[in-house]
């Protein structure tokens, strides 16, 4: 039966064959055939990293020795670290990280790669001399004397071991740890140092110290500044030649150098407290002061900077400011900024401290304190007559209330 009008009929008609669908047919499954053949094989599969190019240890190294001619510590501390871990066991990387640690003052930093490279090579001159350096300049000198000898026994050439041994005995004989033969020690071998490495800025740097404690501070100008020659990014380099030119008074000189360490390192105290003292010096006293609270901006918690803005107000007549530093100084305490200072026990080194305390303290009428820091004085130092002329002098201001004070000490 046939239904006139409709869409459906009980049996349907063939449809002819498209050439042309068969042809695109034909076509897709040639593709697809290539595709499974060819290039699947050679796809990396999905969600796997790509490999990179790794870095050779020789490019970090390359890299760390480029940014430490450029004084660039921290980038360059960072490189010898991924040098290390590329290569684990390169001796050279070792020492030379330990190097670089020692001349920006992470001595301890310093002595573990000196030790990681005595363990891969026992006999190295140069990781016994650094080990040795370290270690001194922690203030351990005995065993950083027995290393920087066995590193010249090792080598009785190197020259760097030499420089290390002189500027360690400046160190000692600096505290006051020395014996009757550091200091003819420490000139001996840092005149080795210059005969035997006069490539090396360690051996005029170390010739510039034994020189400087030893009064010699032109010859000291001159060593100093031919360690700068051979580097001039290091901030301990242009803070010590500063000194010698502040101990000659040449002191335009001594604050151009100053300055140049504060630009290479603005977070230590130190040429801002030289700064200051040569500005305290020749009676700059505003300067010397912005100087002094520059430095307690970089180490709040030191009680010597207190001590030197004090003396700084104390040498002004300021007493109430001077009282103020000078507390914190001796006392201890919280700062404005609220950082807590631990004060020095009275000694010879804070003797003065606290001395300008007592007589500031005198003059301001807080005699009670004064006069127990006077009796202080008396008994720490008994057998020093400038010593106890001060305490005398404090215990005649409370008694005449400030009248007539003679020169300051």
């Amino acid at each position: 039966m046939y239904l006139s009008g409709s869409r459906w009929s009980m049996t349907r008609r063939k449809r002819r064959a498209n050439p042309l669908r068969l042809i695109v047919l034909i076509a897709a499954v040639g593709v697809m055939l290539y595709v499974n053949q060819f290039v699947v094989p050679n796809t990396p599969p999905l969600f796997v990293p790509t490999p990179t190019p790794t870095r050779s240890p020789e490019s970090f190294l390359q890299e760390a020795r480029a940014f430490a001619a450029e004084g660039r510590f921290t980038q360059a501390e960072a490189a010898y670290q991924q040098a290390l871990q590329a290569d684990p066991k390169n001796i050279t990387i070792y020492l030379e990280l330990a190097r670089l640690q020692a001349l920006y003052g992470k001595y301890a930093e310093a002595q573990k790669n000196a030790e990681n490279a005595i363990l891969l090579n026992p006999n190295s001159s140069l990781a016994h001399a650094i080990h040795g350096w370290a270690l001194g300049l922690q203030g351990e000198y005995l065993p950083a004397q027995a290393e920087l000898n066995k590193a010249i026994e090792i080598e009785p050439g190197n020259g760097l071991a030499y420089a290390y041994l002189a500027e360690v005995l400046a160190l000692q004989k600096i505290e006051g740890k020395d014996d009757p033969t550091t200091l003819e020690k420490a000139i001996e071998a840092s005149r080795k140092a210059v005969e035997l490495a006069p490539d090396q800025m360690e051996s005029y740097r170390a010739r510039g110290y034994v020189l400087e404690i030893t009064s010699n501070y032109a010859d000291a100008v001159v060593a100093f500044q031919q360690a700068i020659a051979l580097n001039d990014n290091l901030a301990d380099l242009h803070l010590a030649l500063g000194r010698n030119y502040k101990a000659q008074d040449i002191y335009d000189k001594a604050i151009e150098e100053f300055n140049k360490a504060i630009a290479l390192r603005p977070d230590d105290p130190r040429p801002y407290v030289e700064t200051a003292l040569t500005y305290l010096r020749y009676g700059e006293y505003a300067k010397a002061a912005q100087y002094a609270e520059q430095a307690i901006q970089q180490d709040p918690t030191d009680p010597f900077l207190y001590g030197y803005l004090g003396t700084i107000h104390y040498r002004t007549s300021n007493y109430n400011q001077a009282v103020k530093f000078l507390r914190l100084a001796t006392r201890g305490g919280l700062s404005e900024t609220g950082a807590t200072v631990q004060g020095l026990p009275l000694d010879a080194t804070s003797q003065y401290l606290y001395t300008r305390y007592g007589i500031s303290l005198a003059y301001v009428g807080e005699c009670g304190e004064a006069l127990q820091i006077s009796q202080a004085l008396q008994q720490a130092f008994p057998d020093d007559q400038v010593n106890l002329d001060n305490a005398a002098e404090i215990v005649r201001i409370c008694e005449t209330g400030g009248a007539s004070p003679t020169p300051t000490p």
